[in-house]
């Protein structure tokens, strides 16, 4: 079984050790780049599917910082719904916003304190340099209480956690 399928239908991401930052940063993910949209491809989740870019009804901006706070750390979105989410990281060190359940989140976060320097580049993810944005384009399928959150080891322990609210 693969890293994918351990995290697949999962997913939403106390300073760190340098060294795990750096390590996280420069084995596992490089920047962020521009994801293609394949609808052939598209899997679905317990909190959506990765959305069409061409059906984008808005954007949302989402600060990150090394305060470990995400801003703001409370969206809300209508059900089959499909926005742009904008991290963009205004820190000095390497954030990420995953998108998930809290489960697959504390579970995912368990994960990459063991393996830090994993691999992983899913469409409900976005890893951000200092200084840098990403973003994810997802659509929100299910009405419910969702997270998003930043897994890099600490990261998640220091409270970047934040909450998507689909109505």
């Amino acid at each position: 079984m693969n890293i994918s399928s351990l995290l697949r239908g999962a997913t939403l991401g106390a300073v760190v050790a340098t060294s795990a930052t750096q390590a996280h940063e420069t084995s596992a993910h490089p920047a962020s780049a521009p994801r293609r949209f394949d609808a052939s491809k598209v899997e679905g989740t317990p909190f959506g599917r990765q959305g069409d870019p061409r059906k984008v009804s808005r954007t949302i901006r989402v600060a990150m910082s090394d305060d470990m706070r995400f801003t703001p750390s409370h969206i809300v979105v209508r059900r089959g719904e499909t926005v742009r989410l904008v991290a963009a990281n205004r820190g000095q060190v390497l954030h990420e916003l995953v998108l998930g359940t809290e489960q697959a989140l504390e579970e995912h976060a368990a994960l990459m304190k063991k393996f830090p320097g994993m691999e992983h580049d899913e469409p409900h993810m976005t890893h951000v340099k200092p200084g840098g944005s990403g973003d994810i384009v997802w659509q929100f399928t299910r009405a419910g209480e969702f997270r998003f959150a930043c897994l890099i080891p600490g990261h998640f322990e220091a409270g970047m956690v934040g909450t998507v609210s689909v109505k």
